[in-house]
């Protein structure tokens, strides 16, 4: 269980957590009328299901498996209405890792420092700490917004399966979901200027062992030039650091505060979704941007979601 994370603890040593995939998770809750905050399932690849013990509305978004029911793939990104004693199944797909799942108002779970997510590593959070497994049971808040209301009001005076609209993803997503634009971070000069050409125009390859607090890359290794050692300083989903052997890590949701591995670049934060639907053997490139450019990126996919906010109000 999941939502956008814990922000305000991180003083405290207690890593954000939430989403890995943000927008799969916010695009997921603007179908069902949520805000983007609520929380979500994250499943991580398929080969999972579940029973609606009742009347349900949901929708799903993120590349890492299809909802089907009764051998019918259900849409993704849209409102979607299945009975009681419908199952769900998930099914693998090639084309990313994690699939985020939201029902109005979002599940019902309580807040801990001020976040529903879960964070394994110390069993807090979420659904008693922990990873869902067999026989949980779990249901939607009784909180429901007036956007909530009125879609949930669509659904009981039609007899359809399906919203009459959904949400176009590829026009809010990166076009390229296999380059990852980056900013050179602090200590990029402690590397020799063969180790940044490396970076900027080899491929690397998702290793792994990699997990939700990072991604492991295999690669060409970076040269450092400065043997200096770096005093632990702060870090955060998207700082890419390079440990004592030249390979690079890339912080994801669940990563420490501190670190005292250099760090050589960070991920503009629109691209963190593509980092998150990254496989064992997948490859990508790394394209540099400005800290202006990441920021531009930045705004413009928080305008174009809040579009989106009020189209659907409008809508209903």
């Amino acid at each position: 269980m999941q939502d956008l994370g814990r922000v305000d603890f991180l003083s405290q040593a207690v890593p954000i957590s939430g989403a890995m995939d943000t927008l799969s998770a916010r695009i997921a809750n603007l179908a069902v009328g949520n805000s983007d905050t609520e929380a979500v399932i994250e499943f991580t690849y398929g080969n999972a299901s579940f029973k609606c013990d009742t009347d349900i509305l949901l929708s799903y978004c993120g590349n890492g498996a299809t909802l089907q029911s009764h051998n019918e793939k259900l849409p993704a990104a849209r409102a979607i209405f299945l009975k009681a004693g419908t199952i769900v199944n998930l099914k693998n797909t090639t084309s990313g890792a994690r699939t985020y799942l939201a029902v109005p108002g979002g599940w019902d779970l309580p807040l801990v420092l001020n976040s529903r997510s879960t964070y394994t590593p110390a069993g807090f959070g979420g659904y008693e700490g922990r990873a869902l497994k067999v026989n949980d049971w779990l249901s939607g808040s009784k909180k429901l917004s007036k956007t909530n209301i009125q879609l949930l009001n669509d659904f009981k005076n039609s007899n359809k399966s399906y919203a009459r609209w959904g949400i176009y993803e590829d026009l809010i997503r990166a076009k390229n979901q296999k380059v990852v634009r980056i900013i050179l971070g602090g200590e990029s000069n402690w590397f020799d200027e063969t180790s940044i050409v490396d970076l900027l125009s080899k491929t690397y390859t998702i290793d792994l062992k990699s997990n939700r607090m990072g991604i492991y890359l295999k690669g060409s290794k970076l040269k450092r030039v400065q043997s200096t050692e770096l005093l632990s300083t702060a870090v955060c989903p998207g700082t890419i650091q390079v440990n004592g052997d030249g390979e690079m890590i890339l912080l994801m949701a669940d990563c420490q505060t501190t670190g005292g591995y250099p760090r050589i670049a960070q991920v503009a934060l629109v691209d963190l979704p593509i980092c998150a639907q990254l496989k064992p053997g997948d490859e990508i490139l790394f394209e540099e941007i400005s800290p202006l450019a990441a920021e531009k990126l930045y705004l413009k996919q928080e305008r174009d979601l809040a579009k989106l906010a009020l189209a659907i109000e409008m809508i209903l």
